[in-house]
């Protein structure tokens, strides 16, 4: 079926008119998602819808009614990821089969954000399974209770992972936001593979808590959404100091979590800029670098001041002792949030989860194994000196010897690099087969640093993304930015669900 894409700020102006509800709205996404996501394309992105959201869109209505409205988000039908807590009738499984029928005893603190600005959770998504942190050749957007997410320009191209089901969702409009997670590139890949927007805050804007985890250091939820300012009103809603977290505490310094970054949409937001382009991450791809290159032009164009080169020191010289670090921190987080679970609970530790999956080969590892939880299972505690020692190296050589020397040395507000290449073509066999040669998403993971990614041409049919990255807490400022380029680029079109990517230049 045929549905505008629309914007919140529109859809606010016509429930405030009358000419919607709530609870038309929401009927008309779930319409959408059974007409292309169960059917159609069958994309595959949501993994299940909320079978209280007519309710909820009807007392939300009753509220607009008597005159009383929470903010920009009431009434908007958004879609959260499958390892977010939700205390409705909907599960939370990471995708895994072994956590099949979990009912969360409470919402996780950015869903109590979103019911509380009003947002109608429409439903969750699929993702790639453990958030794509349990096989070495795993299938992006492949889990074993959800299944395989397709990508909407090219059915037989990826969604990318692990928030696939999000991004997908986003793209082919079956709602008007999501939130993601993010360990490394989670949020990112899957919005720049998709054509969207996504926004992996600095860690600590945002809460974990209620969030089935990987990895305290680098893990944080983020907006995904089809434009610039509809992913910096859905950031909003979900900041908050949560006691559960306490890297939120971090917030209250100098008010660095703010309710409201829609008041740095700015089209002049370049204007005076230092912007440095990360020339070391952005590969050799001619392809790529020609599109690169012409955002380079828009950019300089919009009024910003170009550094080229302003290379980021030792951004690709802590691979290894980031996975060291993600493999301690999983066994320890993941056996936290497990222990919590309610007694019915198929599993309550790491160890009976790869039990589980032994037991249930065919229709858990079908297709990859689980070798990153057999390496984490083996790892000792956080106390080990190696563990601490691999966390230390990571944060000088992303942070003070990295992003922050880069920027400090030539003054920059931000940095940019393309966000990555187009969609691989989906591998059952042999898994991901992503081969561009070039880097966006680690050393702002890794350092927990804001990174926003936004629309910026196609290839073969396929979006590709460009992004901007900066030192912690500089999401309005990188707000303003891509809200600048996105406004003179409008890059983005909608997907045509074609069964291949178009391969006529």
């Amino acid at each position: 079926m045929i549905l505008p894409e629309w914007t919140i700020s529109e859809l606010q102006e016509k429930m405030e008119s009358g000419e919607l509800t709530a609870r038309r709205l929401a009927e008309l996404y779930l319409e959408r998602i059974a007409a292309v996501d169960k059917s159609g394309p069958c994309l595959n992105a949501v993994i299940e819808t909320n079978p209280n959201a007519l309710d909820i869109a009807d007392a939300l209505d009753a509220e607009r009614k008597a005159g009383k409205t929470r903010g920009a988000l009431h009434g908007i039908p958004v879609l959260v990821k499958d390892n977010i807590d939700t205390h409705d009738r909907m599960q939370t499984t990471a995708g895994s089969l072994a956590l099949e029928g979990n009912i969360s005893a409470k919402d996780a603190f950015i869903v109590k954000q979103l019911r509380k600005a009003g947002a109608l959770i429409l439903g969750k998504t699929n993702l790639s399974e453990w958030a794509n942190f349990r096989g070495k050749r795993s299938v992006s957007g492949w889990s074993s209770r959800g299944g395989l997410t397709r990508n909407p320009y090219a059915l037989d191209r990826s969604a990318c992972g692990s928030s696939s089901g999000s991004g997908a969702a986003v793209a082919a409009n079956l709602c008007t936001a999501a939130v993601g997670t993010e360990t490394d590139g989670s949020i990112i890949c899957p919005s720049q593979t998709n054509g969207i927007v996504g926004i992996k805050p600095t860690l600590g804007l945002l809460s974990r808590s209620g969030i089935i985890p990987i990895a305290h250091s680098q893990d944080t939820p983020g907006p995904m959404a089809r434009t610039v300012a509809d992913a910096a009103i859905v950031l909003g809603a979900l900041t908050g100091i949560d006691e559960r977290d306490p890297a939120t505490r971090l917030t209250r310094r100098g008010k660095r979590g703010l309710s409201n970054y829609a008041k740095f949409l700015d089209r002049e937001g370049l204007m005076g800029a230092r912007i440095g382009v990360a020339r070391n991450m952005v590969g050799t791809n001619a392809r790529i670098l020609k599109i690169f290159e012409h955002c380079i032009e828009v950019i300089k164009h919009l009024g910003a001041v170009l550094v080229d080169p302003a290379n980021v020191p030792n951004f690709d010289k802590f691979s290894k002792t980031e996975l060291d670090v993600l493999h301690y921190e999983f066994r320890s987080d993941l056996n936290k949030y497990l222990k919590r679970l309610d007694g019915d609970a198929r599993v309550h530790s790491m160890e009976e989860v790869i039990k589980f999956n032994e037991e249930n080969q065919d229709s858990v590892m079908p297709y990859f194994g689980q070798e990153h939880m057999i390496t984490a299972q083996e790892t000792a505690s956080l106390r080990d000196k190696k563990y601490r020692d691999a966390l230390a190296k990571n944060h000088r050589l992303s942070r003070k010897d990295g992003i922050d020397a880069a920027m400090r040395k030539h003054k920059l507000d931000a940095l940019i690099a393309p966000s990555g290449g187009p969609a691989w073509t989906i591998d059952l066999v042999n898994g991901d087969s992503n081969n561009w040669d070039m880097e966006s998403t680690s050393p702002a993971a890794v350092a927990g640093y804001p990174h926003i990614t936004v629309p910026a041409g196609y290839l073969f049919g396929l979006p590709v993304g460009i992004s901007f990255f900066a030192k912690a807490w500089q999401e309005p400022a990188l707000i303003k930015f891509a809200y600048a380029f996105e406004q003179a680029t409008q890059f983005r079109r909608q997907p045509r669900f074609l069964p291949t990517a178009n391969l006529n230049p």
